[in-house]
């Protein structure tokens, strides 16, 4: 057995999930139909959980075993039954480690800088250098085991004597900080020496604390919670005593070298005051001021239960430019989120300023303004003597070039670097095809979706930054296939059910740190997400803890919205967004999105036994689909007639002429569909088979088109079709559905009718156009899956991966060929249709 996880991670430290969800891959077998699980404080052993010999092919379990309490350290393992009654040997253990389960088991206090103390101010601390924490503490004996849990407000970084705890960045996650802290734990076991040690909390604003200002740029302002952070070291030692340290009234604070940081705004940093060695133990601290300690409990700390966000890529500088006037200008070559890191040799005292944009003006400066990136957007670096490296520590950019005021004439290229930064989830997808435009197309939305997969989804990494919701679960799948996010979407419906009112609302962004107005605070296909993404994790990786967790949310939401429905219909929200065709009635978007989350509950009360609940929210469902039908029909648009298609209500001797309408307006360039409705084109033609006008639009290069954004330049995706050449952001994902045909209908890989965690696949790629070969590979609860097909001289082959434990229906594109070649143990199921177990299987077609 292969990836052993818990809770979707790998070996977590600090989970608070007392039944976490146990894990795993199968190797060496086709399939499984049975398991044995142990669960033990120590590797090989049973003591805490013994499944038995268990029938089934499950390969997710909940642990079942002793009730778990704080810092319980479990290992567990599996082995498992094949299809002719073999059992396995005993996998390698896998590892959990819980946190802090109560508030008791805090001994630690909030602490601050004095002068960063007071939270009814929104301007404390303005104009003030950054706070550094630090505290000292002794070890007598060696240490056989360490685990420091720390979090902080707003973003903070911790070391213990001078080395980082971590790689994570922008610690901690975006949470509703007057409900949630997320806190992390680390093994600094490593970290560690006998006698005297130090340990060190850099602090900054984040997000909790958006003081205004009057020079840069900022889309809001307003305070959560002032910096503050809290730290508590655990230690076993050897001779099996420990010791407990802690945040509190003995450590003390000073202004660091980081002068100012504003999230919107920029990043102020002078290295000449740097102090060198603050976190070690044995420092100067002589001017140090006592810390003040906070009355802030720990009833709001929760462990992080998701990949952080890490340096992911570095890119360095392609090319220096220098703009008419003689400013320095260095392009990273693609448009990234992250940090400009300089790389430095120069004097003391001289004065940078660092203009992080997308987009060049005709004088080859950056161009930053309201509708782009915001603006201005800038940080400032003053140099210390000799060799120096610095990048934000606090907050991050957007951006593919980086203008540089004040840097010296003779400094090359090599001085800057993009640290490109996203939340850690481990890509699994692979797409190619023999048509460079498509793979270009996908290379910009995959850019797009990395510079906005933070610690929620943000649309753009500059003047946003903030949870706009309707990409999370519109392109879920986008997301899906190319990342493993089964750990990091539970995480996300954290933020929303956080965001809830008490009658039930889910706003358009999650955590509402700004709270908009009218639309842009209540939309159903925004909102709509605490409905569908539940629903959306157990079909694709076969989770039902989700949809246990959130369904009182989720029907809250859907009882909210049919409290604000009249006859079924929905008469308010921001429409099909960024659509081209103004005459797609508002009404009838949010009507189908009404649908969409009474639709998706009624789905999650059936799996979840709810009988009566499941009976009732279909019968809304249904009500909602007559009261459109009544009202809207099909006609009118373009994005009215998909809708109407997708839910169903245009008349089955309608649908082709209909049909024929979208795809005919499709092919041929006219696509005039916003955010809302673009995901369900694709969906709704792809599932007609009307994959040669969806090829014709993928292909194209004339406005509005994927192509268009190539050739004119875009290396990640822009926020209207027309972006590159229109402005706007040049990061943003949320047009970016057509990924998901990339993968299902040119790749053809999807699930069976009931297929739950791609248990049962349903091979079935689309071969358009001119088009001669595509691999596409994503990875599922079950192993990878890998197609390739590949066509040229009146010939066909197709490859087919299968991971263990899954079966798929494999159905050949009908190509017109006559001769056939079926491997052994196809089974035939229907004309060009077969059945085969896991396995690696080639199919091959002729004249």
């Amino acid at each position: 057995m292969t990836n052993l996880r818990t809770c979707d991670l790998t070996d977590p430290l600090g989970i608070e999930i007392t039944r976490p969800s146990l894990s795993w891959r199968l190797t060496g077998v086709t399939g499984q139909s049975g398991y044995h699980v142990q669960a033990g404080l120590e590797e090989g052993t049973a003591g805490l959980w013994d499944t038995g010999e268990t029938d089934g092919p499950d390969q997710r379990v909940r642990y079942d075993g002793r009730p778990l309490a704080s810092r319980t350290a479990a290992y567990w393992r599996v082995r498992v039954r094949d299809g002719g009654g073999r059992w396995s040997g005993w996998s390698p253990s896998a590892r959990f480690e819980l946190g802090l389960l109560s508030q008791e088991d805090w001994t630690a206090s909030w602490i601050t800088h004095p002068d960063w103390y007071d939270d009814a101010d929104p301007r404390v601390g303005e104009g003030l250098p950054l706070p550094l924490l630090a505290g000292e503490f002794t070890l007598a004996k060696p240490v056989a085991r360490a685990r420091l849990h720390v979090a902080g407000l707003g973003v903070y970084v911790a070391s213990v004597n001078g080395a980082p705890v971590t790689d994570a960045v922008l610690e901690p996650a975006y949470t509703d900080f007057t409900q949630r802290i997320a806190y992390a734990t680390h093994d600094v076991t490593a970290l560690l020496r006998e006698g005297a040690n130090a340990a060190g909390i850099a602090l900054g604003p984040g997000i909790a604390h958006v003081y205004p200002h009057q020079d840069r740029y900022m889309k809001f302002f307003g305070s959560k919670a002032s910096p503050r952070a809290i730290a508590q070291l655990e230690v076993d030692y050897a001779d099996g005593t420990s010791d407990r340290f802690g945040t509190g009234a003995d450590w003390l604070a000073t202004q660091g070298p980081t002068v100012r940081s504003h999230w919107y705004g920029g990043e102020d940093h002078d290295a000449r005051r740097e102090i060198a060695g603050w976190d070690a133990p044995g420092a100067d601290r002589s001017g140090w001021r006592p810390v003040t300690v906070r009355p802030d409990g720990t009833g709001m700390l929760r462990s992080r239960a998701c990949p952080p966000i890490r340096v992911t890529e570095e890119l360095p500088a392609v090319e220096k430019l220098v703009a008419a006037d003689g400013t320095a200008v260095f392009d990273v070559g693609k448009v990234v989120a992250g940090w400009a890191e300089l790389r430095l040799d120069l004097p003391a005292g001289r004065h940078l300023r660092l203009l992080p944009g997308d987009q060049l003006d005709a004088y080859g400066r950056v161009v930053q303004s309201k509708p782009t990136t915001g603006a201005p957007i800038f940080n400032t670096y003053v140099t210390r003597e000799g060799p120096q490296t610095w990048h934000p520590s606090f907050r991050y950019d957007g951006f593919r070039y980086v203008e540089a005021q004040g840097l010296p004439e003779h400094v090359g290229r090599e001085a800057v670097t993009a640290l490109v930064l996203r939340a850690d989830n481990a890509p699994v997808g692979e797409f190619r095809t023999s048509d460079g435009l498509l793979n270009d197309i996908h290379t910009i939305i995959d850019r797009a979706v990395r510079g906005n997969m933070y610690s929620v989804l943000t649309d753009c990494p500059h003047r946003e930054k903030l949870g706009w919701l309707e990409q999370a679960h519109l392109l879920f799948d986008v997301v899906a296939y190319n990342y493993d996010v089964a750990a990091y979407y539970r995480e996300l419906l954290v933020t929303m059910a956080e965001s809830q009112t008490e009658d039930g609302l889910v706003p358009d962004t999650a955590p509402e740190y700004v709270v908009f107005e009218d639309a842009f605070r209540d939309d159903p296909n925004w909102g709509g997400a605490i409905a569908r993404v539940p629903w959306q994790i157990y079909r694709w990786y076969g989770d039902t803890s989700a949809m246990e967790t959130h369904y009182g949310a989720m029907c809250r939401y859907v009882d909210y919205l049919t409290a604000r429905a009249e006859d079924g219909v929905l008469g308010y929200g921001l429409g099909d967004w960024i659509g081209l065709d103004p005459a797609t009635p508002v009404p009838l978007v949010s009507t189908w999105g009404y649908w969409r989350a009474a639709d998706a509950v009624a789905r999650v009360a059936g799996v979840l036994g709810l009988d009566a609940d499941a009976k009732r929210y279909r019968a809304l469902s249904e009500g909602i689909v007559r009261a459109f039908s009544d009202r809207f029909g099909a006609g009118g648009s373009q994005a009215s007639d998909i809708l109407a298609l997708d839910m169903g209500v245009v008349p089955a001797d309608r649908v082709p002429a209909v049909l024929d309408r979208v795809a005919g307006a499709v092919a041929g360039g006219g696509i005039t569909v916003g955010e809302i409705a673009l995901p369900a084109l694709f969906r709704v033609l792809g599932r007609a088979g009307r994959h040669d006008a969806l090829w014709r639009f993928a292909t194209s290069t004339d406005h509005p088109s994927y192509g268009y954004q190539v050739r004119h330049g875009a290396t990640a995706l822009t926020e209207a079709w027309d972006g590159p050449t229109r402005g706007l952001s040049q990061n943003h994902y949320m047009l970016g559905a057509i990924d998901s045909w990339f993968y299902r209908g040119l790749g053809g890989i999807g699930q069976a009718p009931g297929s739950v965690g791609f248990r049962r696949l349903l091979i079935e790629p689309a071969v358009p156009g001119d088009l001669e070969s595509v691999t596409a590979r994503t990875g599922t609860p079950y192993g990878q899956v890998g197609v390739a097909w590949e066509r040229g001289d009146g010939e066909f082959a197709l490859d087919v991966e299968v991971p263990p434990g899954a079966t798929a229906k494999v159905r050949l594109p009908d190509l017109g060929l006559r001769r056939h070649a079926v491997p052994d143990g196809a089974t035939p199921a229907g004309v060009r249709a077969y059945e085969v177990p896991a396995g690696r299987w080639t199919f091959r077609a002729g004249r």
